[in-house]
């Protein structure tokens, strides 16, 4: 019988994702300061042409750079600890919010996302603009991955002392959920311009307001339900 050691303990360690984050930061730091080197090389090319078809293209140069650097200050963005800044808030007010941002934002998906509920005069603490992150986020994720036109639905309630939000997409009936780690596995599914980070981010920011993530799958309607719960604010517990 050999004694040369499995496959499995020669193959790399797990990477605690803590360093995980810390190299990609710095890797988009280091890329950033060389986009920063090439933007002023463009800057001087465009300043020692003449010809108009070449500034043109100096332009697009420039724009592609550009795209690039916004591209890694998001990726470094979706990486860090949420930092919130809590404020009261309507629950009712923050919902609409919301919703007017959202058609605002992305008005070509206004008809994709049906907005209903009823919260009363319930108020929270929150920091409304990264909660609304979160919000675009589930948005974004489901409609990425199936959900038609009209085939979102945005509830909120309260129940129990506690704020449920919840976003309702429908999947196929064998539709399964990967495994109970769903949102807590950070770069499991990647493709282009997208890296797996998104729904990791809402659960982070859902924590650093003292809430829950979760998802189910509900069969009999077909249906992923996402859940953010939030604890109401303190003058009302």
């Amino acid at each position: 019988m050999s004694d040369a050691p499995s496959s499995s303990s020669n193959g790399p360690s797990a990477v605690p994702w803590d360093d995980v984050v810390r190299f990609v930061r710095q890797l988009s730091h280091d890329l950033r300061n060389h986009l920063n080197a090439a933007e002023l090389q463009s800057v001087f090319l465009n300043e020692l042409a003449t010809d108009a078809e070449m500034k043109g293209e100096i332009k697009r140069l420039r724009e592609m750079i550009s795209q690039l650097g916004t591209v890694l200050q998001k990726l470094s963005g979706a990486l860090a600890q949420p930092k919130v800044n809590l404020m009261p808030y309507r629950a009712a007010d923050f919902m609409e919010d919301t919703r007017r941002k959202f058609e605002q934002d992305f008005p070509g998906r206004k008809a994709a996302v049906n907005w209903e509920g009823d919260v009363g005069d319930a108020m929270l603490d929150v920091d409304p603009q990264l909660l609304q992150q979160a919000v675009f986020e589930l948005i974004d994720n489901a409609a990425r991955y199936g959900a038609k036109e009209s085939a979102i639905t945005i509830s909120a309630r309260i129940e129990k002392d506690q704020f449920v939000l919840q976003l309702r997409e429908p999947k196929s009936s064998d539709f399964a959920m990967t495994s109970d780690g769903w949102a807590r596995e950070p770069m499991r599914r990647v493709g282009h311009g997208h890296y797996g980070l998104g729904l990791n981010r809402v659960n982070a920011i859902v924590q650093a307001h003292s809430g829950q993530f979760s998802a189910e799958h509900d069969s009999a309607t077909s249906s992923l339900i996402s859940t953010i719960l939030l604890p109401l604010s303190r003058g009302e517990s």
